[in-house]
């Protein structure tokens, strides 16, 4: 089982109003995918965290 690594949260804005000027609220949640640390545990990190990391990998 993956672990929750990450600490950001999902993107919270308001919707474009109606001509009645209505509005509602809406989510964007995070694209989190399974990810294997070095040391073998699965964690569970957004893919803009796991694109940053496999970069600096290969910048090392």
């Amino acid at each position: 089982m993956a672990i929750n690594i990450s600490s950001r949260r999902p993107n919270l804005r308001k919707r474009k109003r109606s001509h009645a000027l209505n509005t509602t609220n809406s989510t964007q949640n995070l694209n989190l995918q399974v990810f294997r640390l070095a040391d073998g545990t699965k964690t569970r990190i957004s893919a803009k965290e796991k694109r940053t990391l496999l970069k600096n990998q290969k910048a090392a």
